[in-house]
């Protein structure tokens, strides 16, 4: 049976441990500005996927990738320790797509902006086609007569 609070409290567990030690152990020169955004641990508690971002370009992305799978070994050691379980869920680590979905979504919004500004621009410049107001209306001496 799957115990959601103790995985999601390992969890914040874990994040919490790889953040520090990425800042304070792990001395790679290789490792870029990181930031642990996300930690999922399955069902057994037996893994661990830590989700992670990178600020710079493509190249410090890949240093970065290639420092974390180097101190894999040493930060779950780490995790180890510090949760005080009997087994220390392995550790994956995954490049966060959120950044970039994120600005996808700005470039989607600032387009459908662009569009409706051209869209405005051309309903203010429109004309009927026809007359203005297309209804018939009763002749003036029909409604004195009634």
């Amino acid at each position: 049976m799957v115990d959601n609070a103790r995985a999601r409290k390992m969890a914040d567990r874990i994040k919490q441990v790889v953040a520090e030690s990425l800042d304070k152990r792990v001395k790679d020169p290789r490792l870029g500005f990181i930031t642990v955004t996300d930690v999922q641990m399955t069902g057994d508690l037996q893994h661990a996927a830590i989700y992670y971002t990178v600020y710079g370009d493509t190249k410090s992305q890949e240093d970065t990738a290639a420092a974390l799978r180097s101190a894999t070994g040493m930060l779950r050691t780490e995790v180890g320790r510090s949760l005080g379980v009997r087994l220390t869920p392995s550790l994956t680590f995954h490049a966060d797509a959120l950044p970039e979905a994120a600005q996808h979504m700005t470039e989607l919004l600032s387009q459908a902006r662009e569009q409706d500004a051209e869209v405005a621009r051309l309903a203010a410049e429109a004309t009927f086609a026809g007359e203005s107001d297309p209804y018939k209306k009763p002749a003036a001496h029909d409604a004195e007569g009634e």
